[in-house]
């Protein structure tokens, strides 16, 4: 009877203990289960480019030399100003080439390519108005649509801008969000706006053919107007002028340390 109880005993103890093990066991499951799912998901590193190229550079150049463009129109140094066109048409010319034969393009490279055009349109339609040179409401229809496609383009950064969306992040340009394809149009339309505008800065330099050159950039100054509205309502039906980043994984150069 001893030896019974003795042993009864001793299995009713290892059972005991085995049942406190398996719920320590379950409990910790659960509490690791528990913590995972309580634990925010990591966030993925944001993409990153290099965009200190050459090619950007020129880019950015062309836009620094657009204050000094405008100053030399209202002071009527066309001279200058016919210097500082074709540097900005070499440049535009040449960061493309480069950027294309060397593989140094970049997400910023396809918006500050248009940036640099733009900057440079305003400049030249606001100081050639102010100097008479261009109709007020030709220079109205082409400032407006900037506008309104810039203001577009913040409001696309910010959307499309990986989260956190921060001040911080929202200018460091080395974070690409989204990127941009001109219109077949809208390219048309820059190339007819470039050729009324430098046209028209250089007529005070030619004095001599001045009725034959007036009729030309009435024409050209029709066309540009009805190329400028078409251009931005293309913005407006075309699905592929914007591309959104937020799924691409492949970009140049390792990722960020997090």
């Amino acid at each position: 009877m001893l030896i019974a109880s003795q042993t009864t005993s001793c299995f009713i103890r290892r059972s005991f203990i085995l049942h406190a093990r398996s719920r320590s066991i379950a409990f910790s499951v659960q509490s690791i289960h528990r913590f995972q799912h309580t634990q925010p998901p990591l966030r993925k590193p944001a993409l990153r480019e290099n965009i200190y190229t050459f090619p950007n550079f020129l880019t950015a150049s062309r836009i620094a030399t657009c204050p000094a463009l405008g100053w030399v129109i209202l002071s009527d140094n066309y001279v200058a100003a016919t210097g500082l066109l074709l540097y900005a048409g070499i440049t535009d010319w040449l960061d493309g080439f480069l950027a294309r034969k060397y593989r140094m393009t970049s997400i910023l490279g396809t918006i500050l390519d248009p940036a640099a055009d733009k900057a440079l349109v305003g400049t030249l339609v606001v100081t050639l108005t102010m100097q008479g040179l261009l109709p007020f409401p030709l220079a109205s229809i082409i400032f407006g649509r900037d506008m309104l496609l810039s203001l577009s383009a913040f409001y696309i950064r910010y959307t499309s801008l990986p989260h956190p969306k921060t001040f911080r992040r929202y200018w460091d340009f080395s974070i690409p969000s989204a990127e941009v394809h001109p219109t077949t149009i809208s390219k048309v339309n820059t190339a007819l706006q470039l050729l009324l505008l430098g046209s028209t800065t250089i007529s005070p330099l030619l004095p001599g053919v001045a009725a034959g050159f007036g009729l030309y950039l009435r024409g050209l100054q029709w066309t540009v107007a009805m190329t400028t509205i078409w251009s931005g309502l293309s913005y407006v039906a075309s699905k592929d002028a914007v591309r959104i980043l937020s799924n691409v994984r492949r970009l140049k150069g390792p990722p960020p340390n997090p």
